[in-house]
């Protein structure tokens, strides 16, 4: 099937994108993706790893190679940027394509650092530029259930929210060892879920509690307690170093609500008062089988995610000037704000409020 806008996009010229990293995600996710949009060409890579270099030219062998981001950011042909560097770099690279002009897609984190994160935002605020932070997952249908589930309120007023984050064991570069240099599951895992739980209730996050824990890397796990605007409590698990799992249960007054991303076919409404019938098991069950399309195109996607590919179409209509929503750049200062205040948490063993939660000063 082709994307939405497809005769639209055709009968432009293709939007010229480059991509400043190419590791991993690029490697398995972008550089599957973007190549195959339509009117969209990949003009130019940068990557100092020169191995890396060559992978990613076998996956866009149109492309023009550079070795620092700054060269790629200067080229002409370049209209907008995919920044998918170690976390620490982020920003300033950031900074340094919206003063160049470019459309900036950022993956997450928007930075390492609250102040840096401000730095960035200021930088988009003065252009006229599309900022959008990688928080893909808004864009997962499941995620897109939910919110609309939960705005209809069917599960009546908010009570609480209970969620879990956390990838199986598996190598790490060196820098996601470190939190100086980006690393920790707060700012792998975690600041997804902080940016979740603010989308689906539309209410910021105004108080904090954390405790974290090493395993393979410093502060690779995290249990949080936070508190919504609203008065919701949340509590939330991460980890790089347990098994695969994404899950959010929101606890209404008159049901709940549960989104399991690997698992679930479908975000799920459970009415407490007949839990555990057979005739409630039975619609559960014909429920998933109503949503069997998303199964296959969950197999079918890259990376088994279907919300990579819509984040990236997003990016490209909003490149465009299409009115679409985005996740911008300051919802990455937001969740960071969050991130910052749960490892001060972590650190003094007491509550921390979100002071600046509502906006950038």
């Amino acid at each position: 099937m082709r994307p939405e806008g497809w005769a639209k996009d055709m009968a432009e010229p293709p939007i010229n994108i480059g991509v400043i990293g190419c590791g991993q995600i690029a490697q398995n996710i972008h550089l599957k993706i973007l190549p195959r949009l339509p009117g969209v060409r990949v003009t130019a890579l940068a990557e100092a790893d020169a191995a890396n270099r060559e992978r990613a030219r076998a996956l866009a062998p149109g492309a023009t190679l550079f070795e620092s981001a700054d060269e790629l950011i200067h080229n002409a042909q370049v209209e907008a940027v995919l920044i998918a560097l170690p976390s620490a770099l982020h920003a300033q690279t950031a900074i340094t394509a919206l003063a160049a002009g470019k459309h900036v897609y950022l993956e997450k984190p928007v930075a390492t650092k609250r102040a840096d994160a401000r730095r960035v935002v200021e930088a988009w605020q003065t252009t006229k530029m599309v900022g959008m932070i990688g928080f893909n997952y808004r864009f997962n249908p499941l995620i897109q259930q939910a919110k609309t589930i939960l705005g209809s309120g069917l599960i009546g007023d908010l009570l609480a929210i209970q969620s879990v984050f956390s990838a199986a064991a598996h190598s790490l570069p060196e820098w996601k060892r470190n939190r100086i240099t980006g690393g920790g599951v707060l700012l792998d895992l975690g600041s997804h879920h902080v940016d979740q739980v603010q989308y689906l209730t539309g209410q910021p996050i105004d108080q904090v509690f954390a405790r974290t824990s090493s395993v393979r890397g410093e502060a690779d796990n995290a249990a949080l307690e936070m508190r919504l605007a609203g008065g919701a409590l949340v509590q939330s698990f991460f980890s790089l170093s347990a098994i695969d799992e994404d899950r959010i249960d929101l606890y209404g007054t008159r049901a709940t609500l549960s989104v399991d991303r690997h698992r679930g076919w479908s975000a799920e409404v459970d009415n407490s008062a007949r839990q555990g019938s057979r005739f409630d098991g039975i619609m559960r069950g014909l429920g998933r089988m109503a949503h069997i399309g998303y199964a296959i195109d969950k197999f079918r996607a890259v990376g088994h995610e279907r919300s990579y590919q819509a984040a990236l179409e997003c990016f490209v209509r909003a490149v465009r000037g299409e009115a679409v929503e985005y996740p911008n750049l300051e919802a990455g200062y937001r969740s960071l704000c969050v991130i910052e205040a749960a490892e001060k948490a972590a650190i003094h063993g007491a509550s921390v409020a979100i002071s600046e939660i509502n906006s950038v000063v």
